[in-house]
């Protein structure tokens, strides 16, 4: 089994260096949030009215099928000045798809993420889903112009083997300045990510920490 960790090792981050982790600001406290694997009915209509009480903005990793399925939350994410990231098309794995079968899905996640933006620029965002990518499918994405987005800490959100505090500890426990958050907006997630959310919302904006998108 597998363990991943919940704040990534500085070691990796340099190994990986292609890769941006964190995005330090030496002038403010800035946290990035992210959510992946959505638009999902009221569950990221949740996430939205979360953020909203504290005018916080956040960037969501989509799936272009559940954009497809559900435009006018998609919408409604930017319409709230959120920002947009290609997160595949069908949630594929890198580990278990051809570089063609790959880099078509991602494609046709992007050209929905086009279609619904219609003439709103949003930047160039990547996700691989589980975090899995290849040095040869690392370089044809950043060659279509991507910035591949990971993370520095994961709230671990989808994990059900986890209570929905050590969900919230993770978090708390683990963010620095410039960090970025991986939540999921997505049915599995949804029993912490709840209650998680509204918790580690409030407690950074008590820490006086500004909640912003990447772009």
């Amino acid at each position: 089994m597998t363990v991943i960790p919940t704040k990534t090792p500085r070691f990796i981050k340099s190994i990986f260096p292609n890769y941006t982790w964190d995005l330090f600001d030496n002038h403010q406290k800035k946290i990035y949030l992210t959510f992946d694997d959505g638009p999902i009915p009221n569950i990221t209509e949740f996430v939205l009215d979360q953020l909203a009480i504290y005018n916080a903005k956040a960037t969501f990793f989509c799936i272009g099928d559940n954009i497809k399925k559900h435009p006018n939350i998609f919408k409604k994410i930017l319409a709230e000045g959120h920002t947009i990231g290609n997160h595949t098309y069908y949630h594929l794995k890198a580990w278990k798809n051809s570089q063609d079968a790959y880099l078509e899905d991602v494609i046709k996640c992007q050209q929905t993420i086009t279609y619904y933006t219609k003439n709103k620029r949003t930047p160039k965002l990547f996700r691989p889903p589980y975090g899995q990518i290849s040095r040869t499918k690392l370089k044809a994405i950043k060659k279509l112009g991507y910035s591949v987005i990971l993370w520095d800490v994961l709230s671990k959100d989808w994990m059900q083997s986890i209570s929905t505090e050590e969900c919230i500890q993770n978090v708390i426990h683990h963010v620095e300045q410039g960090s970025i958050v991986v939540f999921h907006d997505s049915i599995k997630a949804s029993k912490h990510l709840r209650i998680a959310l509204p918790a580690v919302l409030k407690h950074f904006d008590k820490e006086g920490y500004v909640f912003d998108a990447i772009v």
